[in-house]
């Protein structure tokens, strides 16, 4: 890709690019959001069109005006979110869109399933990819689902592969089995493009780094010449620590919050939640680990009172608080705050500024029928300035702020509100390494007052540096709760795979 150039109104998204992966290499993308790397790949995918440069295929120019333009020259992606049918299963997803042949002794196409599955079963065999080719989609695991997404890209002639985030849900096993594959294709002289803020992923599997910021390209170096400290310095212009501080957890005495044999049933009457029973002490983080849809998203909503369970108890400080409201939550004296995953719809009012969201959980307090705004503004003020986020004003609309300052306001707001439990989920998801890393730190300055964090997250290597306890669920059940710094790893990934439970 040579002097690519592609702007959104006011907003220069990439400002001659120029970026070049050879065949039989992995090249790693790296970059904060924002950065212009997504923008590029699509423009390789043939999802967006430069304003200006030249996308050259095996020496070839190509003008890539659409994905279908983009796969017939040889170049496939695969998205962070699947772009599958889940009603189907694995081959008809692989070979959906392909061209029916004619028939023999009839008129009309039809498919022919003999052909399309041993076609596949060639390419699982030279590229050492396995799947169950009448498997649902519905029914695949993220890993399970993310080779069907290769397969498919293989199935139409890609040779250029790119990835988007690939490792983002996946257990240690399936990331090991990813790499084996990308291994294979790169010895089948494919060229692969990873995008991933996940930097000893990058040592491991990349050739070469490509690093990008503010929409050019900064640097591209060979991975056996680079290190991840030196790779953030060039993403963030500066140097940042790569260090999660873990200071040892107040001692525990009595739980604030327990919960007991805590159950749910989906609307097939299938267990969500399957009898859950766990402590968690002021001064601590209790780190939760599981695949995609292991219950992590329920266990959060119905602690803050959002979901109401099946069966069970949560206690807080003795009082049973399950099924409760969250405003009565709150009047019982619960001092509790909750950052959702969905930091938008769930968390804030977009179309709202930052005062009027932080008013949200605070408006109560005004005496009488007026909301005293200049309180507000005062109080939002303080949060913007102590959590460094960067807006014009206070005014400023929420949905109009970069990821990282919108999950700033969230966290700021929850915290300024002294609880006793703070619940968060994934609240660095799709945050660049900056971002993440203050976040972090805000974590360990609660846990150090006393509060008892409740930690859902879905990079491993982070829960097992940061969390005091670690508990793993698999479809709902309790596989264990573990000291991170004394189990490894891949048992981890076992459990959460359901495979293993804790040991004793």
């Amino acid at each position: 890709m040579e002097h690519i150039s592609k702007r959104f109104g006011t907003v220069l998204a990439n400002n001659d690019v120029n970026i070049s992966v050879e065949k039989g290499e992995i090249l790693a993308l790296l970059g904060e959001n924002g950065s212009g790397k997504s923008t590029l790949v699509n423009i390789l995918a043939g999802i967006y069109v430069p304003d200006s440069g030249v996308i050259r295929i095996s020496g070839r120019h190509h003008n890539l005006f659409s994905p279908q333009e983009a796969i017939a020259a040889g170049v496939g992606m695969v998205h962070q979110h699947f772009k599958l049918i889940p009603v189907m299963n694995a081959w008809e997803n692989i070979s959906l869109g392909e061209k029916p042949r004619e028939g023999r002794g009839f008129a009309g196409p039809f498919i022919d399933k003999k052909r399309i599955n041993a076609k596949i079963t060639g390419i699982e065999e030279r590229f050492g990819l396995v799947t169950v080719h009448d498997k649902k989609i519905y029914n695949m695991s993220v890993s399970e689902k993310q080779t069907v997404e290769i397969l498919k890209m293989l199935y139409r002639g890609a040779t250029a592969l790119i990835l988007d985030e690939p490792t983002a849900v996946l257990t240690p096993q399936e990331i090991k089995r990813l790499f084996s594959m990308l291994r294979n294709m790169k010895e089948e002289g494919c060229a692969v493009i990873i995008i991933t803020h996940k930097l000893n992923e990058v040592m491991e599997i990349s050739d070469r780094v490509t690093v990008m910021r503010k929409g050019k390209v900064i640097e591209t170096v060979n991975t056996g010449n680079t290190s991840p400290r030196e790779l953030t310095g060039m993403m963030v212009g500066t140097s940042i620590s790569m260090e999660i501080r873990r200071d040892d957890p107040a001692p525990r005495d009595k739980p604030v919050l327990q919960v007991k044999k805590l159950s749910l049933h989906g609307g097939a009457g299938e267990p969500v939640l399957d009898g859950l029973d766990f402590d968690l002490y002021p001064g601590e983080i209790l780190g939760v680990a599981g695949i995609a849809g292991s219950g992590q998203r329920e266990l959060c909503e119905i602690i803050a009172g959002l979901l109401k369970a099946s069966s069970g108890e949560i206690l807080f400080q003795g009082g049973n608080i399950l099924g409760l409201h969250p405003r009565e939550i709150k009047d019982r004296g619960v001092l509790m705050s909750f950052v959702p995953e969905d930091r938008l719809g769930m968390g804030l009012a977009g179309g709202m500024s930052i005062a009027d969201n932080v008013l949200l959980r605070s408006y109560e307090k005004n005496p009488g029928i007026f909301i005293n705004r200049a309180a507000g503004c005062a109080l939002a003020e303080k949060i913007v300035k102590r959590y460094d986020i960067s807006t014009p004003s206070v005014n400023h609309l929420v949905r109009k702020l970069s990821g990282g300052n919108i999950q700033k306001v969230l966290l700021g707001r929850e915290i300024d509100l002294a609880p006793s439990v703070l619940v968060t989920a994934y609240p660095v998801r799709g945050l660049d390494i900056g971002a993440s890393y203050f976040i972090y730190d805000l974590l360990n300055e609660e846990k150090k007052k006393g509060v008892a964090v409740l930690y859902i997250g879905e990079d491993l290597d982070v829960l097992m540096e940061m969390c005091d306890r670690l508990m793993v669920i698999h479809s709902g059940k309790l596989m264990g709760i573990v000291d991170p710094r004394a189990v490894s790893k891949e048992d981890i990934g076992l459990m959460m795979l359901g495979e293993k439970e804790a040991p004793k």
